[in-house]
């Protein structure tokens, strides 16, 4: 793996690529607002996409690397991201599907620009369908608008709520609450059953 800076609008963001010989797809993965791209379900998913033959980037947002720990306004974090979306997918993996995705927040802001990323597809890792208990702030929006096939691997007492399936959309169920620490082998499962099938789809688009 190596790490490199991208500049974005908001100060650098910085990657970690996972490289695989003769890669299918690119994995661009965020991390939730609270933490990195450390997560358990991140690097789960990591390694499920290196075994499919899917490269790897692990986005760490501006706000993190200039060490704030509050995220800024959506709309930052979606300018940054799809900064760091055209620079990666620009380079050795240019021409390679992007499968964009990430966990918590990092999942909203892979939805929310799937348009302007050229996104293949979407991996939703523990999305945030509402604030814990709060269901009628709803951000089913963001996945309805989606028109490319997505994953939402959801812990089953998530207390930011449980997305229902939909056109294109699969959810998978998995033991645990939000942070899906609780059956990692369950994630990795799911990411590897579901990334082969819509890398080989974008690869024939």
């Amino acid at each position: 793996m190596s790490a490199a800076e991208v500049a974005t609008p908001h100060g650098p963001a910085r990657v970690d690529l996972r490289r695989v010989d003769e890669p299918r797809a690119l994995l661009l993965l965020g991390h939730g607002a609270g933490g990195g791209v450390e997560a358990p379900d991140l690097v789960a998913a990591s390694e499920a996409a290196s075994d499919a033959g899917v490269g790897v980037a692990l986005v760490e947002q501006p706000y993190r690397v200039a060490g704030k720990r509050s995220q800024p306004a959506p709309a930052k974090l979606d300018e940054a991201w799809i900064a760091v979306a055209a620079e990666v997918a620009g380079g050795e993996f240019e021409g390679l599907p992007l499968i964009a995705g990430g966990r918590s927040a990092g999942a909203r802001v892979a939805c929310r620009t799937a348009s302007e990323t050229g996104a293949a597809a979407v991996l939703c890792l523990a999305f945030p369908l509402h604030p814990p208990g709060k269901p009628e702030k709803a951000r089913l929006d963001e996945l309805d608008a989606l028109d490319v096939p997505a994953l939402v691997v959801q812990g089953e007492s998530d207390p930011f709520g449980m997305p229902p399936e939909g056109p294109n959309r699969k959810v998978v169920t998995v033991a645990g609450n939000h942070g899906l620490k609780k059956d990692l082998d369950a994630v990795r499962v799911a990411v590897a059953e579901w990334l082969p099938e819509v890398a080989g789809e974008a690869s024939r688009a």
